[in-house]
């Protein structure tokens, strides 16, 4: 099953950038490969230690995974800015704009994502996925009820997931409306509190407003090697809003439109 993408404006053509792009993508490129899978090889390392003293629970290695995608932002030029923070142990749903979201939110909280199955088959991407413990899932309706009871089971075990509750990444101007499919976990689980999270790009000038949006059938490389290649100077912004009572709501519909809601108030003062 193919996963489904926004059919929104075609996008930007990468501007070329000529000698200057191919230096910028050498300097940027090495460090970022080395500073990536050389975390992954640490990460994976204590893995052998973490796994058999505290099983699902995995006290350690997140950091490791956030320190690595703060400099990774850096090399790309990125600047992270935050306004609040993540609450503890909660549950988070976030919009969606690129594959830059997954070194973002690691960046600013150490979370696990819930992605589709199909990002497990990425190169370099899906073993990092796997590494980081993300939870994958499948859009089909006869493993609905053993991916719930999964994401039941590492709520319950303190995780804080992160959700995509759009379903494809766009351009980063906007916000869709949330698929109410991935709260029915949080909303089954009867207690606590889900925190939404607004992720907002800001291009570097000069350049296109979806710089660093990700859709369609845009390729991973192209686009990597298009910010590796482009200037510095572009932002980042995560908003952590206010987290919301899961008993307040009384279904995971009502629940999605709330957090919904939430997010696409920053988009409205941008």
């Amino acid at each position: 099953m193919t996963t489904p993408t926004w059919d929104g404006p075609p996008p930007p053509a990468p501007r070329p950038r000529g000698v200057l792009g191919l230096i910028r993508i050498v300097l940027r490129g090495l460090p970022l490969g080395v500073v990536v899978f050389g975390g992954l090889l640490v990460l994976l390392a204590l893995r052998l230690v973490e796994r058999p003293l505290f099983g699902m629970s995995r006290p350690w290695t997140p950091f490791i995974t956030q320190g690595v995608c703060r400099v990774a932002l850096v090399l790309l030029g990125l600047s992270l800015r935050m306004r609040g923070r993540a609450a503890r142990q909660t549950p988070l749903v976030a919009n969606h704009s690129s594959w830059l979201d997954i070194f973002a939110l690691n960046a600013a909280a150490r979370v696990f994502f819930v992605a589709t199955a199909e990002v497990a088959c990425w190169p370099g991407i899906g073993w990092l996925a796997r590494a980081t413990g993300t939870v994958f899932v499948r859009r089909v309706r006869g493993d609905a009820a053993r991916q719930r009871t999964e994401l039941a089971a590492r709520l319950a075990a303190g995780h804080a997931l992160l959700f995509f509750p759009e379903g494809t990444s766009t351009d980063g101007r906007r916000v869709l409306p949330f698929k109410p499919t991935l709260f029915a976990a949080i909303h089954e689980k009867g207690a606590g509190k889900v925190q939404p999270v607004t992720v907002v790009y800001t291009a570097p000038p000069g350049e296109d407003a979806a710089y660093y949006g990700w859709w369609g059938d845009m390729e991973f490389g192209t686009h990597l090697l298009a910010l590796l290649a482009g200037p510095r100077g572009g932002t980042v912004e995560m908003t952590f809003h206010a987290p919301l009572d899961v008993a307040d709501y009384p279904n995971r519909k009502v629940l999605a439109k709330a957090a919904e809601h939430a997010v696409r108030s920053v988009f409205r003062e941008t």
